[in-house]
């Protein structure tokens, strides 16, 4: 053993003699003066403070976590224009507030849901024009949107429930879902003023044969809705608003669409020729260009 070798040993009271302030009495240490044991009591003043038990943080700063339940039928939306209110006017200007968990979902993705409900819109938009060869008739099509929109708000309203996420979803959900129904309508509409049959009495007879088609497929759709508007049970809400929207949002628009439809193509088909027109045009001018080619020989 390295007798040279300092050696510094640091002397702890056991934990059940140390629990307490009061503890602070039986512990003793001597005087340099008079040499004598005096309490550690009368050397030390003891002071009592509350203080948090841990310290908070949210992106890297020192954080209070305030949590909140919303009264029914509040949407969360609302609450948070509430809480912005209120830290704006009582916070000082270097407190920042920043959110978490559904409400930091709602903010961070509701800006980006509607943009993606535009762009849907335009891409559906594109894809019919594609399809059509025409900028008109996808137009025509396209009105049927705005009365899925109109039907999933009034289900929303009626069910007492906000514009969240889920029915954001929903709603993009609807483009496509709508659309379908004024496809089947215009489409055949079209074959129709090939055919030779005015523009009126076209899309009468197009809304009238393709009226079954039209129940089917939005009723299938619709009563597909049902289990999740009637959802119950951990995580309903979420499913609830997404049947809510695509329930009313097809039968509404399936009622409309059946006149609206028609009507808009009437306005815009008036003053346009049949889809075919040029096609057939050419064909006559081929068809009597060969018949006047043997007749030249």
């Amino acid at each position: 053993m390295d007798r040279d070798r300092e050696y510094n040993v640091i002397l702890q009271g056991r934990a059940e003699d140390r629990a307490t302030p009061s503890d602070l009495d039986n512990l003793y240490v001597r005087s340099d003066r008079t040499g004598e044991l005096i309490p550690l009591s009368n050397l030390v003043k003891l002071t009592e403070d509350a203080g948090p038990t841990r310290l908070n943080r949210f992106d890297r700063l020192r954080a209070i976590t305030i949590s909140a339940a919303l009264t029914p039928g509040y949407p969360l939306g609302e609450a948070l224009r509430f809480v912005e209110g209120v830290v704006e006017q009582e916070l000082p200007a270097a407190a920042r507030l920043n959110f978490d968990g559904e409400s930091r979902e709602l903010r961070n993705s509701g800006g980006q849901l509607y943009f993606v409900f535009l762009l849907a819109l335009v891409v559906v938009f594109l894809v019919l024009a594609a399809q059509f060869e025409s900028f008109l008739h996808p137009f025509v099509i396209m009105t049927t949107v705005p009365l899925a929109v109109i039907g999933a708000l009034l289900g929303l309203w009626m069910y007492g429930m906000s514009i969240n996420v889920f029915s954001q979803i929903a709603a993009i959900m609807l483009v496509g879902l709508a659309a379908k129904n004024g496809i089947l309508i215009v489409e055949f509409a079209n074959q129709l003023r090939d055919r030779g049959i005015e523009y009126r009495e076209a899309v009468i007879e197009a809304a009238a044969i393709r009226l079954r088609p039209v129940l089917m497929t939005s009723l299938c759709t619709a009563f597909g809705a049902l289990p999740l508007m009637l959802a119950s049970g951990a995580g309903a809400e979420a499913r609830q608003a997404i049947g809510v929207v695509v329930f009313y949002g097809v039968v509404i628009s399936v009622v409309l669409t059946l006149a609206v439809v028609p009507a808009v193509y009437t306005l815009v088909a008036r003053n346009t020729t049949s889809p075919m027109a040029v096609s057939q045009r050419l064909e006559s001018l081929r068809a009597a260009m060969s018949r006047k080619a043997p007749a030249a020989d």
